[in-house]
């Protein structure tokens, strides 16, 4: 069996390099309605690419949004199955001026595949399509295999959750395998044992009804980008701790077992630092680097803006300062809380001379899966047969805000196998995906499909 999947994938490792660039030439940005078209291109494509590969039904299927590509391959009905979870849409390239070549028109350098969406997430679930065309041609397929793909997970996927409660028979399964995340290295392959949840809201600071001559009124009347940034810096205290009353108070604290599970992956800070071009690192005082990603929830303002930021010189104070605020939230917290907390954590640093308006933009909950379940076994199985280690359990750090309602709407659990890496610059410039991960997903893939058939 492994024989045969090693040969054909070999024979085929060229075309499957190609059809998954073809498919990251398509600007399927979800946050842009300009890229409607775009949007219903891809999913299309990706119908195509199941059929070929395997599936014996693939269809687009319509959302209050954009459109879920459902696939699926069944062999037989007492066999398990196994529902692969995935997303077409990509983050907006911006900014553009720093890509060193088209976001959209992927490019292989140093042995990596470089544009938007190659590892987040075309390119992982493109594996698993890949991987399910090496077992059907090799006869060696032994299990049956759904796919959802979704078109709006980097807008918050806000409506999933209504199809999947719609669809449960149609999505009915024994597990939900997900490559939608990273790990480590290749040579210190790891498993996501969860990931953290997301609240993301945007603030809004109004001073005067227009913009005014910074020289005229400047010292007289409050600038909302000055008492914005004020509000923004009192959300962390001297050793980087939130002050948001009540943050921490859902929080479940990781035991010094999991503590120091999560701290035997080799970690590097010098070429950390280097690899990013920083001379320190920052975090909450008193958790370790792999430890502030995974098991701490943070504040991060991911936009700030106000008044002119063209070229040259406009000497205004603004009337207006805004920012895009996010939180990663990790077990037990509930996003709906902690964005109430920081809805109100902003309106009520609300200085005299100005009015704070707070909205919610999207939420998302914490997951866990279980390390002793018959999922997680089959993918550290798999992993270990491939790579020749046993994978180190790990918490991701990113979101995936649909996982609890998919476990919660069609009662199984969800394994995270993901081959990108955290330095693919996922959501930035350059974004990449190297092939020798892709190749080794797909290699791996089959042998997931094989363990857990035989548990």
């Amino acid at each position: 069996m492994s024989n045969a999947w090693k040969s054909y994938q070999e024979q085929h490792q060229d075309r499957f390099l190609n059809e998954m660039m073809d498919l990251l030439r398509i600007p399927s940005i979800s946050a842009k309605s300009e890229h409607k078209d775009d949007m219903i291109r891809c999913a299309e494509a990706v119908q195509k690419s199941l059929l070929e590969a395997g599936c014996t039904r693939a269809d687009v299927l319509p959302t209050a949004g954009y459109p879920v590509v459902y696939g699926e391959r069944i062999i037989d009905a007492n066999k398990p199955t196994v529902l692969v979870y995935g997303h077409y849409d990509v983050q907006p390239p911006e900014p553009l001026e720093l890509w060193h070549s088209g976001p959209f028109e992927p490019v292989i350098k140093d042995g990596k595949v470089f544009a938007r969406g190659s590892a987040d997430d075309k390119g992982q679930f493109y594996m698993h399509v890949k991987a399910l065309e090496v077992m059907d041609k090799t006869g060696t397929l032994c299990t049956n295999i759904k796919f959802l793909i979704e078109g709006e997970e980097e807008v918050g996927s806000p409506n999933l959750a209504a199809f999947v409660s719609a669809n449960k028979e149609l999505l009915k399964a024994d597990v939900i395998l997900i490559s939608d995340s990273a790990m480590l290295s290749l040579d210190n392959p790891s498993l996501d044992t969860g990931v953290r949840g997301l609240s993301y809201i945007e603030v809004e600071v109004t001073g005067a009804n227009r913009d005014l001559h910074s020289g005229t009124y400047g010292g007289a009347v409050a600038n909302p980008i000055t008492l914005l940034a004020q509000m923004i810096a009192s959300c962390h205290d001297a050793d980087n701790h939130i002050t948001i009353p009540g943050f921490y108070d859902d929080v479940v604290e990781a035991t010094e077992e999991e503590r120091a599970l999560i701290n035997r992956a080799p970690f590097n800070e010098a070429e950390y630092k280097a690899e990013l071009g920083i001379n320190a690192l920052w975090g909450e005082k008193g958790y370790s680097t792999y430890e502030r990603t995974g098991i701490r929830p943070t504040i991060e303002v991911n936009g700030i803006w106000g008044g002119y930021t063209g070229e040259g010189a406009k000497t205004v104070l603004p009337s207006k300062a805004f920012a895009k605020i996010s939180a990663r939230l990790v077990p037990n917290q509930s996003s709906e809380k902690i964005t109430e907390k920081l809805l109100q954590y902003f309106q009520s640093k609300a200085p005299a001379g100005v009015t704070v308006k707070a909205s919610l933009h999207h939420g998302g909950e914490p997951y866990m899966t279980p390390i002793d379940s018959r999922g997680y076994k089959a993918a550290s199985k798999a992993i270990e047969t491939t790579f020749g280690k046993t994978p180190i359990p790990v918490r991701g750090g990113g979101s995936i805000p649909i996982c609890s309602i998919l476990e919660k709407e069609l009662g199984i659990k969800i394994v995270f196998m993901g081959f990108g890496l955290d330095n693919d610059n996922l959501h930035s410039p350059n974004e990449k995906y190297n092939i020798e991960n892709y190749n080794k997903g797909i290699e791996t893939i089959p042998y997931f499909h094989k363990y857990f058939a035989e548990n």
